[in-house]
């Protein structure tokens, strides 16, 4: 049969199916026929032809069904033209000849113009009156007895026949012919019964339009008459009526305008209001908003005054809803439309603070989002109208920037490692394109053909930002800034956009440098380098909000630094800023200290990178002068006291950067004269001369701001500056130029001890006091920082975090340059960083003083737990950290004490039974454990390469993390952290070198590849895994806690999948058995969870279950592991595959009774009624015999018993079952089941 062409065919297939269609010989559904000249008197294709007129004949194709004609699309009968019939056409007469003929001149059409005859129409002449000019209608002038002039009252109603006037007839008998067609029709309706009649006109109604509706009614009103009576009821219910004047609420005035027509829905607005709902009510109702963004609730009674009261839904309720903001948003009246992105903007920003997320079922920002805002706000900022624009420039910079988290951000900046952040990416979602399976990875798209393809929707749906880049947005703010130059406010809310725009990743920040004319308006108009002071708009001075923006895009990677710098001009700002005092700039206070701070931060970003080094030299003695007003600090009364310090943390920040900049001029040096040629970053214009003068200076305002800690007034200004000043020591790390006698005479390390006993912070502790975060949406995350000063936080003003970082980066600095000055730093500092959580640097201290110190050794398996706890939380960016805590603590047996103390002697004395029973079990019991513990503890140096090695990948990683972290400024290439998509280990990470085996082997080969045809080293690496989560399971129990015992299990099945014979080589035998047996003896195993990464445990078990028939042999250890899952509470439905798929495998389930708890099989009894009949079945016909199974056939037996043997009452199909298994069990010949 052929097959219909489907859209998706190619042409080629097309003219295969042609072919196969004419090679087939199959009749076509259409028959080609000649139409015959009927003219000419031809036949039809019965018939001969002559060969002349076969050219000019033409082809017709007739379907069969078809009718000649189309059917009426209405019940109304068919049109027909009256010239149409007096036309004579032919098929073959050429068009423009027939056009020719019908275009005729004037004079031909005038000259067929025939005068209509007259004589019966009657004359009426106009009336007479007493003046000779009509009187003036003056609207002003009013009369309350005029009516409404509408079409109803005008109309003359005579309550008299009216009868068919004939007036169109011709001839000199046309009143006879009235009366003749009247009588006909008189008697058509004397001879219809009045339902048809009533049909007819129903009929006759609908044909007719509304005009013709009026003219009807106002001509056939008959009110003697019952019928005619009836019949303007059935009209009145199809059309809606004309109300008269007296129906009308008010009376109009001739006056008044446009008011002979009824408009119903405006009068509407004339009602009063309902009452509003006094109590409250469970049910979920429509949100509704002031002005102001506040929600307003139902039962609150707003004066109509207010103007909240204009909309069509519950209008007894105040406020607007998002649907009536976005309905009005696109109002042809220009403040409707500001109205309503005002409100939006002022709804945004209170969603983003957290204010509705109580009080409102789902997110006010998402749904807004999903509705379309995006698209709403970029039309928005099209709009010709500045007051429009300038709101959905506010609406959107609500919806993008949080003014909080640009605050934290700020205020983090002079942290160690501050001036890295995150970029604000969402969080990648893979999404399987169905049109590139099966294709080859050359055919495939890539991710730029796919991103290219998307619509905006898509874009916007997966990144809000991306969708505005895609949407042209930059070009549209460039515009904005040049063209319309609109007010202060607009012009902050557009730089603070772009701010936010260039954190989301180095790609859009790249797109804002690459606009064309965007970078330049920023530059001249809000950075110039000269300015008046009288000037009286905000273009011509230079702002803060636009040196941020330089900096922010400075972070983004070394390149778009050095743009900024040579090609913007941003090094001449730079120093025309800087080169001054805040108070000599010409501008306000506020302004002159804020935009002097983000110039030293947009230095401190630039020498991050070894770049502006030689403007450090140029402006040598200003930074001078500005670092020594530092230690005269102003009082806490000052109302820019923060201002000043934000601006000396800047400074100080830039220092660091310029001291580790410095510290690699030498090495750059040294590397420069050895390289023979190859790529070497040059070296810096600063060398370690050029900074070593600010030691002493920057050491005795350390000291005095210590010192001033004791005054109740400098003390928070002076633990603002303290932890900055321990950052830069830590930059002296590349050299021996701080001895110890810079922190001897120093009462730094007493003071802490003193200080950290006296108080207590705690994030963890105190997570129940934090507040519900802000609403965060997928495609557009953000920090959640917002009321991050007034709730407990890392970030908070009185978190210890940063005293406690700088103070660990000193001390290991210090031990880095002689560790015999170790013995001065105590135990109770050790605790502090502990007890504190400040983790990042810990793992440094530990390395240097377990060894040294026997005082801090007693705590060494303490810090090793720290560490395990520690190494699954830390994110990308550090990467030389994890590299660091693996290659230094956690294989460490100097941190696992219990190897070498007596651990694997307690476990085995803690695990020895005594019964002589428990010496018939065949196989390994738990006083193997200790041996096993014993060996792993011997191999920690094999495990640790074991597990560095299934880590390479990070290699690359490691090394940009280590240039961070140590300040090697000149190899950074960005200063934006990678992609925040998890940490950088997985919290099962001891199960890796398992898993990585699994998805070479297992996944590919379907686990039956041989120990032999695995890669080379992977039974080494599976002993040394199973070696590594032994220990861990004994001794470090905490640190597997995160991983849940369903998991656990998932992963060690690994062992069975992988191949078809690792399981039963000896060392993995043995660590498995002692796996299984800690893993099972708990009772949190729940199998019902599915595990992380599988869509349910079933899949796993009957991959399990599979595995076991091909290779399994009987094995005692895989036979216990596919029988843990059919203990009794677990599901049912791996017990039903066992026993209705699976069979076969239980032949070979030898595990005897002694070897597990019979209790957890046979209680309670089974209630699943498939399941029982299973177990009779296999029971009954042999396939389940107890010398072949006996945990399972113990188990059948005991269900099977119970319930034919139950007197609990139950439902008729199961009394059904019951009995019929009882009747079989008579024809049974075992007399062994029979006893039973």
């Amino acid at each position: 049969m052929l097959r219909r062409p489907k859209p998706t065919d190619s042409e080629a297939d097309l003219l295969r199916e042609q072919e196969h269609f004419l090679t087939s010989g199959a009749p076509s559904a259409a028959s080609v026929v000649r139409r015959p000249d009927k003219r000419r008197g031809e036949a039809g294709e019965g018939e001969g032809r002559s060969g002349e007129n076969e050219g000019s004949q033409r082809d017709v194709v007739t379907i069969e069904d078809l009718p000649d004609q189309l059917p009426s699309l209405t019940p109304a009968p068919p049109k027909k033209s009256r010239f149409k019939a007096s036309r004579v056409t032919f098929e073959d007469e050429d068009a423009e000849e027939r056009l020719d003929r019908h275009d005729t001149h004037i004079s031909a059409v005038l000259s067929r113009i025939v005068e209509r005859d007259t004589s019966s129409t009657p004359i009426s002449l106009p009336a007479f009156t007493g003046m000779a000019f009509p009187k003036v209608l003056h609207r002003s002038e009013t009369s309350n007895q005029v009516k409404v002039n509408n079409i109803i009252s005008s109309l003359n109603f005579k309550i008299s026949y009216q009868l068919v006037s004939g007036q169109g007839l011709q001839g000199p008998d046309s009143s006879g012919e009235t009366m003749r067609i009247h009588m006909e029709n008189q008697a058509k309706l004397q001879a219809m019964s009045q339902s048809e009649i009533l049909e007819e006109q129903k009929k006759l109604l609908f044909q007719l339009d509304a005009a013709s509706k009026i003219v009807w009614r106002s001509c056939f009103w008959l009110t003697n008459c019952h019928f005619h009576l009836q019949c303007y009821a059935v009209f009145t219910t199809m059309d809606a009526s004309v109300n008269t004047e007296e129906d009308l609420p008010v009376k109009p005035q001739k006056e008044w305008v446009h008011m002979d027509k009824l408009e119903p829905e405006k009068l509407e607005w004339l009602r009063d209001l309902p009452e509003p709902r006094r109590k409250g009510t469970k049910k979920a109702m429509q949100a509704r908003f002031d002005f102001a963004g506040t929600l307003i609730p139902p039962t609150e009674d707003l004066p109509t005054h207010l103007g909240l009261h204009h909309h069509g839904e519950e209008p007894e309720r105040a406020g607007y809803s998002l649907q009536e903001l976005f309905l009005l948003s696109r109002s042809q009246v220009i403040q409707q439309r500001t109205l309503s992105l005002s409100t939006l903007a002022n709804i945004l920003s209170k969603a983003c603070a957290g204010e509705y997320v109580s009080v409102l079922k789902g997110s006010v920002t998402s749904t807004l989002l999903d509705a379309g805002l995006l698209f709403l706000l970029r039309f928005a900022l099209d709009d010709s109208v500045e007051g429009v624009m300038s709101a959905a420039v506010h609406a959107l910079k609500a919806l993008l920037v949080c003014a909080e988290d640009e605050e934290c951000l700020d205020c983090t900046f002079s942290w160690f490692r501050g001036l890295s952040s995150f970029p604000l990416l969402p969080s990648a979602q893979e999404e399987e394109d169905e049109e590139d399976e099966g294709l080859d990875e050359s055919m495939k798209e890539t991710a730029k053909e796919k991103e290219e393809r998307k619509s905006d929707h898509e874009v916007a749906r997966q990144d809000a930002v991306k969708g505005l880049l895609k949407m042209k947005l930059l070009p549209r703010l460039r515009y904005i800034l040049e063209v319309v130059r609109p007010s202060p406010r607009v012009v902050q809310d557009v730089l603070e956009i772009l701010t936010r725009i260039a954190r989301h990743s180095s790609s859009s920040a790249t797109q804002v440098l690459d606009c064309p004319r965007l970078m330049e308006t920023v530059m001249s108009e809000f950075l110039p380098t000269s300015w008046s002071p009288s000037s009286q708009s905000i273009y011509g001075l230079p702002l803060s909000s636009a040196m941020k923006l330089l900096r922010v895009l400075a972070t983004s990677g070394r390149h778009a630094c050095a743009r900024l710098l040579n090609s913007l001009g941003a090094s001449e700002r730079l120093s025309h800023l800087l080169s001054a005092e805040p108070n000599e700039l010409l501008l306000e206070p506020t302004e002159s200290l804020r935009i002097t701070t983000e110039a030293y931060r947009l230095w401190a970003v630039a020498a991050g990178y070894g770049q502006a080094c030689k403007l450090y030299i140029d402006l040598y003695p200003a930074l001078v002068t500005a670092l020594q007003s530092v230690h005269r600090l102003p009082p806490a009364s000052d109302p820019l006291q923060p201002l000043q310090l934000q601006r000396f943390l800047a400074l100080l920040s830039l220092l660091t950067q310029v001291t580790h900049t410095a510290g690699c001029h030498q090495e750059l040096q040294a590397g420069m004269v050895s390289s023979g040629g190859e790529e070497c970053p040059p070296p810096p214009p600063v060398s370690w001369g050029h900074v070593t003068g600010l030691q002493t200076s920057l050491m005795g305002h350390l000291k005095g701001f210590i010192k001033n800690l004791d005054d109740p007034l400098q003390k928070d200004g002076s633990l603002t500056l303290i932890p900055v000043y321990l950052v830069y020591l830590e930059a002296y790390r590349p050299c021996t130029l701080l001895p110890g006698r810079c922190i001897g005479g120093c009462p730094l390390l007493h003071w802490f001890n003193v200080f950290f006993h006296t108080r207590s912070s705690s994030v963890v502790c105190n997570a129940q006091a934090i507040p519900l975060g802000p609403e965060i949406t997928n495609n557009l995350p953000g920090l959640a920082c917002m009321g991050w000063r007034n709730r407990p936080g890392l970030v908070a003003p009185s978190s210890p975090f940063p005293l406690l970082t700088g103070l660990g980066l000193l001390l290991e600095t210090i031990t880095g340059i002689h560790k015999g000055l170790s013995s001065k730093v105590g135990l109770t500092v050790l605790g502090v960083f502990l007890f504190c959580c400040c983790l990042l640097v810990l793992y440094i201290f530990c390395f240097v003083y377990v060894p040294l110190d026997s005082e801090i050794a007693k705590h060494a398996s303490l810090y090793h737990q720290v560490a395990l706890v520690v190494l699954p939380w830390l994110l990308p960016g550090s990467e030389y950290l994890v590299h660091e805590l693996l290659s230094t603590i956690v294989f460490s047996k100097d941190f696992i004490s219990e190897g070498h103390s007596g651990g694997p002697e307690a476990v085995e004395l803690g695990e020895l039974k005594l019964h002589e029973e428990t010496q018939k079990d065949t196989s390994p019991s738990l006083q193997t454990v200790g041996a096993l513990l014993r060996e792993a503890c011997v191999q920690l140096p094999s495990i640790r390469g074991c597990f560095l090695t299934h880590l390479a990948h990070l290699e690359s990683s490691v090394i940009v993390s280590r240039d961070a972290l140590l300040g090697h400024n000149p190899w950074i290439k960005s200063h934006l952290l990678p992609e925040l998509t998890g940490p950088i280990l997985p919290s099962d990470w001891p199960f890796l070198p398992l898993l990585s085996l699994y998805e070479q082997s297992g996944v590919s080969d379907g686990g039956g590849l041989a120990v032999e045809e695995l890669p080379q080293g992977a039974l080494q690496a599976v002993t040394h895994c199973l070696q590594w989560l032994l220990l861990l399971e004994v001794w470090r129990e905490e640190a597997l806690k995160v991983v849940l015992p369903v998991a656990k299990f998932a992963r060690l099945s690994c062992v069975f999948l992988c191949s078809s014979d690792l399981f039963l080589e000896r060392p993995v035998q043995r660590l498995t058995w002692g796996l299984f047996r800690l893993s099972t003896k708990l009772d949190s195993l729940d199998l019902n969870v599915p595990p992380p990464g599988l869509a349910s445990f079933q899949d796993l078990y009957s991959a399990l279950v599979s595995q076991y028939e091909a290779v399994s042999f009987g094995d005692r250890l895989f036979s216990c592991w596919v029988l843990l899952p059919l203990q009794r509470r677990y599901s049912t439905t791996m017990r039903l595959a066992v026993f209705g798929e699976h069979v076969g495998m239980l032949r070979s389930l030898g595990v005897t009774l002694e070897q597990v708890t019979m209790m957890a099989f046979t209680s309670p009894p089974e209630d699943s009624l498939p399941l029982l009949r299973l177990y009779f079945r296999s029971l009954v016909t042999g396939t389940l015999k107890r010398s072949w199974c006996p945990v399972l056939y113990v188990a059948a037996l005991s269900h099977v018993n119970s319930f034919i043997f139950s007197q609990d009452a139950a439902a008729q199909e199961v009394e059904t079952a019951r009995h019929s298994m009882l009747r079989k069990i008579y024809y049974l010949t075992d007399e062994v089941l029979l006893s039973f």
